[in-house]
């Protein structure tokens, strides 16, 4: 007959919902049959009071309650990232020619300006060569067409003299009417030739600064045939083979600067508000557990979109350049300190709602569930936000219990 086990496990199941769902009303229904207890028989919370169990009422739960007192503490917000390069940068041709010199390996040293690859001149040196010969040529004419420019002027003059003559001369009678219109005709020709001689002067000019950006474009074209290093730093591969044609955008080199080094964290935003910078920070390395240190010198305003945190750089100092970058690291940043309890992490608790808080009790023995903030680990507990200065909390029995049950409760004195 399989009954009596079935019969079992449903009375089971049955205690198991009351004691856990109908606490209240379970410990209500035990203690109403109870005589009433005289007023002076209910256990006060003092410290070091050894009769408390003695002078307990029967019935009630009996907890373990641990006075704390806030203290002031440093506290850091915590960040899990990874370093990186300060600069990091391939170093790409922008013209096109065949590699003449030794390749560099990686892991050299290399410092600004240090060449990383040389590129064949071929035709460039002669295209330079013209185009200043071309400069030369247009330099030239300047002087040819400012002595243009000179004459017209003259030859307008002239023209001028004669034309103020012969209107003189014909209001007396002395000249015709045929000699005033020729000499109006003539100064007419004398400023056409002087346009025209002001205009090649600006064609001249032009041509010179013209020849001047070709001149420039040589130059430029051959010093693109040498490529540097752009700062002092590592390379972090060969650099381009000798005899490779290199076409523009094509890789010569890549090149790191590792120091400073940057610690790269997402920060909360919950947070956020406790980070600032030029707040000092310190990092543990995964690799090796080595301890680094160094300040905030970044902290963005826009967070990023998919996980809501927001970017935070950390420079550090690494002269020796054992720090490499994308090692994971460990970050915690300096922010300002606040008043905290360190109780055992045990007592932490959650009520109905899931909210994470420890149950208290008051003078008179009463429960109460009170929400608190972690803020970091200790060796010998948790430390925490969110209670009053000082505080009763239950470190043993705080799962039995639920707010506004009188308990039995029994203290025990911890030095902090």
């Amino acid at each position: 007959m399989r009954v009596f086990p079935i019969l079992a496990a449903a009375l089971f199941a049955g205690g198991l919902y009351l004691a856990i769902f109908e606490r209240a009303a379970l410990v209500g229904f035990f203690a109403a049959d109870e005589p009433p207890q005289d007023a002076q028989a209910v256990a006060t919370i003092e410290t070091g009071d050894a009769g408390a169990d003695a002078q307990a009422p029967v019935g009630r739960v009996k907890v373990v309650v641990q006075r704390s007192r806030a203290q002031q503490i440093d506290s850091a917000v915590v960040l899990r990232g990874q370093t990186a390069a300060a600069r990091q940068v391939d170093v790409r041709a922008e013209t096109s020619a065949i590699v003449i010199s030794e390749p560099l390996r990686k892991g050299a040293q290399v410092s600004r300006g240090q060449e990383l690859c040389v590129l064949d001149k071929g035709t460039r040196g002669a295209a330079l060569e013209e185009a200043r010969a071309r400069l030369a040529e247009a330099e030239s004419r300047v002087p040819e067409s400012e002595a243009r420019v000179m004459e017209a002027r003259a030859l307008l003059e002239e023209a001028r003299i004669n034309q103020n003559a012969s209107s003189k001369l014909s209001e007396g009678g002395f000249a015709s009417t045929t000699r005033v219109a020729g000499a109006d005709a003539a100064v007419a020709a004398a400023q056409a030739g002087v346009s025209s001689a002001q205009s090649g002067l600006r064609a001249a000019r032009s041509g010179i600064e013209a020849a001047r950006a070709a001149v420039a474009s040589a130059e430029s074209e051959i010093d693109r045939l040498t490529i540097a290093a752009p700062f002092d730093g590592l390379l972090e591969s060969d650099t381009a083979e000798l005899g490779s044609l290199l076409q523009p955008g094509a890789l010569c080199a890549t090149i790191l600067q590792l120091d400073p080094i940057k610690l790269v964290g997402f920060v909360p935003e919950t947070e956020v508000n406790r980070v600032r910078v030029g707040a000092m920070a310190a990092a543990r390395l995964a690799a090796g557990g080595d301890t680094v240190q160094g300040e905030v010198t970044f902290l963005s305003r826009s967070a990023d979109p998919a996980t809501r945190t927001f970017l935070t750089e950390i420079e550090v100092p690494n002269d020796d350049l054992n720090i490499r970058d994308g090692q994971t690291a460990e970050i915690l940043i300096a922010s300002e300190g606040a008043n905290a309890h360190l109780i055992p992490s045990s007592s932490l608790t959650l009520n109905d709602d899931g909210t994470l808080g420890v149950r208290t009790v008051n003078d008179e023995a009463v429960v109460r569930f009170v929400p608190v903030t972690l803020v970091r680990d200790a060796p010998d507990g948790v430390w925490v936000t969110g209670l009053p200065q000082i505080a009763d909390v239950i470190v043993v029995g705080q799962e039995y219990v639920i707010d506004g049950v009188t308990v039995d409760a029994t203290s025990r004195e911890v030095t902090q």
